[in-house]
């Protein structure tokens, strides 16, 4: 069985990316199978709880209030809403619910304490629950490990050296602080990237070295192909190619064996053979539903559709690690610090996230 190693550099990483198409697949498919069930696909379903009207300026976004999109804010959805929703997903065969909020940072207080009864509410719904709140203290990475939270998504996006050419409202170490906050509970992390950005190969395989360096890897990765939506600074990037994904997926399989490779957004663009290559090439967990917080996402019908062509089955619930405990918040161990953490805001300028900011407010 291939070692699972934390010492990964760049070069061997992209010596890898770079093998012949059918070396680089045999070799994942192999890695794949002594680690997975090749048989089997992890299905979440993405819930935007909480939408547009966020004060960062990621490039890639469409809910960034300073950009002028055709997304339509809501504020945070109910308890009863959320619980719904799950409902629904579970029916259509997901095993978990993943909970986005378009937020910069996680803030104690009345709708902290919202997602918190969210949390406990799927939970007893014997779903795994994940949610993507953006940055958070230990302390609240505790409340949502109390609440019953399965895993938590703080994606890097890029290479640490790309990121400040998309994003210049946080720094890529609150995103390793963040990871590390959750490291200090029993939540599972979720963490990968986008590609199809403008970043090279270099960037590429340099995301994968601070993934697959981090002991231990990450539970799961998501690897996204960039939707570019008009209005944001990445509206005219051209999609990337079948080929990129089916090496981008492999390359991760094969650094990060034990991981969940998630084939998340950009699959409407995919055709199913395309997305059988992903799974051969190791991806074992995907989004389902039609859509992934605001872009466009394919039917659940589709997928299962798809999965029975394939003879693919849905992993259930809980089989990667144990159910978590859910504690009542009467009964909470962790209270409210209130706190103000100071995140980073390097604030240097992008000039194509300008450009895209002064085109909306010309449009307002």
């Amino acid at each position: 069985m291939s070692e699972t190693r934390h010492n990964w550099t760049k070069e061997e990483i992209l010596a890898i990316y770079n093998k012949p198409l059918m070396e680089l697949l045999y070799e994942a498919a192999t890695i794949h199978r002594e680690r997975h069930d090749p048989n089997v696909v992890q299905v979440s379903t993405l819930l935007s709880v909480k939408t547009g009207g966020c004060s960062e300026d990621c490039g890639y976004c469409p809910q960034a209030a300073r950009y002028h999109t055709d997304i339509e804010g809501n504020d945070l959805m109910s308890v009863k809403q959320v619980k719904a929703q799950a409902l629904r997903a579970k029916s259509g065969g997901s095993s978990r619910v993943c909970m986005g909020a378009a937020w910069r940072n996680v803030k104690d207080g009345e709708e902290f304490d919202q997602v918190l009864e969210m949390v406990r509410t799927i939970n007893k719904l014997d779903m795994e629950v994940c949610c993507t709140l953006g940055m958070l203290t230990e302390n609240q990475a505790k409340r949502l490990a109390e609440a019953g939270l399965y895993a938590y998504n703080h994606n890097l996006d890029s290479s640490e050296e790309y990121y400040k050419e998309v994003i210049s409202t946080r720094g890529f170490q609150d995103r390793l602080d963040t990871i590390e906050n959750v490291r200090k509970t029993n939540v599972t992390v979720c963490s990968g990237g986008i590609i199809g950005m403008g970043e090279n190969l270099e960037d590429r395989a340099g995301m994968l070295v601070a993934l697959s360096t981090l002991n231990p890897q990450p539970e799961s990765t998501p690897i996204n192909a960039l939707v570019a939506v008009e209005g944001t600074p990445l509206e005219d990037e051209k999609p990337v190619s079948i080929w990129e994904m089916i090496r981008m997926v492999a390359t991760t399989r094969i650094v990060m064996p034990e991981t969940q490779v998630r084939l998340s957004a950009g699959r409407t663009q995919m055709t199913r053979e395309g997305q059988a290559m992903c799974f051969f090439a190791g991806a074992n967990s995907i989004f389902a539903g039609d859509k992934l917080l605001t872009t466009p996402n394919p039917d659940v019908n589709e997928d299962m559709e798809m999965f029975a062509v394939l003879g693919l089955e849905p992993q259930k619930p809980f089989t990667k690690k144990v159910q978590p405990q859910t504690v009542e918040a009467q009964d909470s161990e962790f209270e409210s610090l209130g706190e103000k953490p100071k995140w980073t805001r390097p604030e240097h300028t992008i000039e194509r996230n300008e450009a895209a900011k002064e085109k909306a407010k010309a449009l307002k």
